[in-house]
């Protein structure tokens, strides 16, 4: 075979593959297209069939292959927000039991519940007492006084001395000594008058330097000059902060000692937003501890926000009588809440795609249709249902979501 015979064969050769590869693809292109005289619109996903695909491939979800879905499947002319009493599932009762089905009556919710919250113990604002020192002075002796422990009014917590006490008490004295003297003698009022002035300009030159009424009258009483100044407690409560310590020397200004009363506390109960309305109108409140309960008082100061737990803090006020808790304690709380008159179901009951929230209800016949329902309050594991269920009616209350699975395999059509 001569050259020019050689390139005419490898054409005709290139070109015959050519034509036989375009036969094959338009035969595959066909055959993918048809099945069995079936025309394939879109490809979905098997287990949620709301994710649609124009191509072949893998469900992003559960890993499982796009099943096609024709033109004469009744799910390209159905859609799972149109579902009717048409689209019922009716399953046996042996199938029921294997997937923990159970069913409920829908009945009318009680118009009081209890709200339950996490709750924290605090100290009044304003029963905490810091003990600043009035003037400078030298911690001589400090009691036996430590954080978190408890101080009874008057305790002496700490003594220290101050250069200008002695004489301060001095003064004091001398005062006190000539009002005794022209008592005695009988002096007119004016006199009198003019020596208490005296006595009460010593008194407060010694409140000046730090003294207490206790430590003053105790002066007065004996007429002795005090060693040191005592620091005494003006409150029985809980020591908050002890900055003082033996040899200590302090400026004027200084804490030296913060105690706080918790004969009558605060407590900060976590109230999300969706119930902060509820609370508003709450009769009352209960804080509960291990076995003890104590009645509440909501403050009326507006709850603040916690941008950490995006909750808001309801104040409450209650006594603590015997001190039984203690700052940063957690309590449980519970509120009497007035509800809105309606019907209110288990949380578990509706299925909730986000868009929208759909219940099963039992027919007469054995069967459960899908029906959507409208929400309103929640208390803890209860919705209210302000739309799509009456009273009397039986709703599914567990293994809804193996049912709701069942449902929409059933509206996919035929495989």
């Amino acid at each position: 075979m001569n050259k020019w015979a050689r390139s005419i064969f490898a054409v005709v050769l290139a070109a015959g593959f050519f034509l036989a590869g375009a036969w094959y693809n338009q035969r595959a292109t066909v055959k993918r297209g048809v099945h069995e005289g079936r025309r394939i619109v879109y490809y979905q996903d098997p287990m949620h069939p709301a994710y649609k695909s124009d191509k072949p491939g893998i469900a992003p979800d559960c890993g499982m292959r796009l099943e096609p879905v024709y033109a004469d499947s009744e799910s390209e002319s159905r859609d799972w927000r149109a579902l009717s009493s048409t689209d019922s599932v009716r399953i046996t009762a042996q199938q029921q039991r294997s997937i923990g089905l159970q069913t409920e009556t829908v009945t009318p919710a009680a118009s009081v519940h209890t709200l339950r919250v996490l709750g924290r113990v605090t100290p009044d604002e304003t029963r905490i007492y810091p003990l600043v020192a009035a003037a400078d002075g030298w911690v001589r002796k400090v009691g036996p006084i430590v954080t978190g422990g408890i101080v009874q009014k008057d305790e002496v917590l700490a003594t220290f001395y101050n250069r200008e006490f002695l004489t301060a008490q001095q003064s004091y004295l001398f005062a006190l000594g000539t009002m005794d003297r022209f008592k005695k003698a009988g002096e007119g009022e004016d006199q009198l008058k003019a020596t208490g002035g005296q006595v009460r300009a010593a008194e407060e030159n010694l409140e000046f330097l730090g003294m207490g009424e206790t430590q003053l009258r105790e002066v007065a009483r004996t007429r002795q000059v005090a060693k040191d100044i005592e620091f005494r407690s003006p409150v029985a409560g809980l020591v908050v902060d002890r900055k003082a310590f033996s040899g200590l020397r302090f400026n004027r200004g200084e804490e030296l000692f913060r105690l706080a009363d918790i004969d009558h506390i605060w407590i900060l109960a976590d109230i999300f937003e969706n119930d902060a309305q509820l609370v508003r109108a709450a009769r009352g409140a209960t804080v509960r501890y291990q076995d003890r309960r104590l009645p509440a008082r909501i403050s009326n100061v507006l709850p603040q926000f916690d941008p950490v737990s995006r909750a808001l803090k309801v104040r409450l006020e209650t006594d603590n009588r015997g001190f039984l808790l203690r700052p940063d304690m957690f309590v449980d709380v519970e509120f009497q809440v007035s509800l809105p008159k309606g019907i209110a179901v288990p949380v578990d009951a509706i299925i909730d795609s986000g868009v929208r929230k759909t219940v099963y209800v039992e027919t007469a016949d054995g069967s459960f249709i899908p029906r959507p329902v409208e929400t309103g309050w929640r208390m803890g594991d209860t919705v209210q249902i302000t739309k799509g269920l009456a009273p009397g009616e039986r709703i599914v209350v567990a293994g809804n979501f193996l049912l709701d699975s069942e449902s929409r395999m059933k509206l996919s059509g035929p495989r």
